[in-house]
């Protein structure tokens, strides 16, 4: 099969591709991932081929251009409801107008057998549809967008889609979900269950990691918020956050803070260590607990290697990630800017994590959970079918 890859033009909207793209090479069909610069060079470095269209979306600058200076997302919005949340779809419904022309005229020198994209590329659908080809969408993890974005898609690309032929926006023939089911929303469109793994980027195993020895009696929680908390106003939170171990004796801390921001945090507890940005599958193993902002991918990551987790959401689909992995007893999450940002909450939900089992019970019965998907080889034979 020729397999043409699209994404909205984010590169944590692309990654959740990337195992599945890995499979379909494994299986040896030609995947081809088109894009904007914003993805192509992510799926570059995962070892897939890649055709870069358009100019840079930069969608972190398009955030930071709505924040007062030295704000984050939490404090200036709050927590979105249901309906700010499906609207925030719409700007993808307006790229697709921007990027469908390129996209057709690839494909069409391309000749695809399947069109697979993340669940908010809507011009991948109509491609496929233009073509005669199946689309395949795939979520990111818990979905709380594609049941409400859909119908409102329909409207949004009716017009776009009779000019090109089609009666309306197509609906993929399959879309897949990596989020065990009973973390995901439970009004969320039905989807085909497809094993998580994680893909957070590719690099070498970094010496501290190679030459670590955890202390004996030690419990070690990881920290990582991605760039965009840093990048969006967050700073002053995280150096709070971390203010939260000091007198945790018993706790080491890893947080992930590039060299760009160390002198800005500034000081940390002696049992905080601050490490470059490293791919959370190499060391998420020598954690106990995990703290982190909600990202799909980070959080589904933290299942997958059964840790409890502290949520700290900032936008959109990631307080619903908060959410839901609370309500399965894995984990705690606090939706608000002033709980986040009070070391002695952030220190008694770090102790509580560590200390009462429930939750380490939790997350390693959805860790298990999450194992018994149908890996990505398995989905793989049944797009094969599909496609026929």
């Amino acid at each position: 099969m020729r397999v043409l890859m699209l994404s909205t033009p984010v590169s944590t909207h692309a990654q959740p591709l990337v195992p599945l793209a890995w499979a379909l090479r494994s299986a040896g069909h030609e995947v081809l991932f088109a894009g904007q610069p914003d993805v192509t060079g992510t799926v570059r470095s995962a070892g897939l081929s890649t055709v870069t269209m358009g100019e840079w979306f930069h969608a972190d600058e398009i955030l930071r251009a709505t924040l007062p200076e030295g704000k984050r997302l939490i404090e200036t919005r709050g927590r979105p409801t249901p309906e700010e949340v499906v609207g925030s779809t719409r700007v993808w419904m307006s790229h697709t107008r921007y990027v469908l022309p390129d996209y057709l005229d690839f494909a069409r020198v391309f000749r695809p057998d399947l069109v697979v994209s993340d669940m908010l590329e809507f011009g991948a659908p109509i491609v496929a549809g233009v073509l005669g080809v199946p689309a395949v969408q795939h979520r990111w993890g818990v979905d709380p967008y594609t049941a409400g974005a859909y119908p409102a898609a329909r409207l949004a690309l009716q017009g776009v889609c009779r000019r090109l032929g089609l009666e309306g926006l197509p609906d993929p023939a399959v879309l897949l979900d990596p989020c065990p089911p009973v973390l995901q929303l439970p009004d969320a469109l039905p989807g085909t269950p497809v094993r998580y793994v994680p893909s957070n980027g590719s690099g070498p195993v970094p010496s501290w990691l190679r030459a670590d020895r955890r202390s004996p009696g030690k419990r070690r929680v990881a920290v990582s918020l991605g760039v965009r908390t840093l990048e969006l106003g967050g700073i002053p939170h995280v150096r709070r956050l971390l203010r939260a171990f000091d007198g945790l004796g018993d706790v080491e801390a890893l947080a992930t803070i590039d060299e760009a921001y160390r002198e800005r945090v500034g000081p940390v507890p002696s049992n905080v260590r601050l490490i470059d940005p490293t791919p959370l599958h190499l060391f998420l193993r020598t954690c106990d607990a995990m703290v982190h902002h909600g990202g799909a991918g980070t959080a589904l990551t933290a299942t997958a290697f059964g840790l409890p987790q502290l949520v700290l959401p900032q936008l959109t689909d990631m307080f619903d990630a908060g959410d839901r992995i609370a309500a399965a007893g894995a984990g705690i999450t606090f939706d608000d800017a002033a709980a986040q940002d009070d070391p002695e909450r952030l220190r008694e939900a770090l102790t509580a994590l560590l200390d009462e089992p429930g939750y380490a019970k939790a997350a390693a019965e959805l860790s298990r959970e999450m194992r018994r998907l149908p890996a990505p080889p398995q989905i793989v034979t049944d797009l094969e079918r599909l496609v026929g």
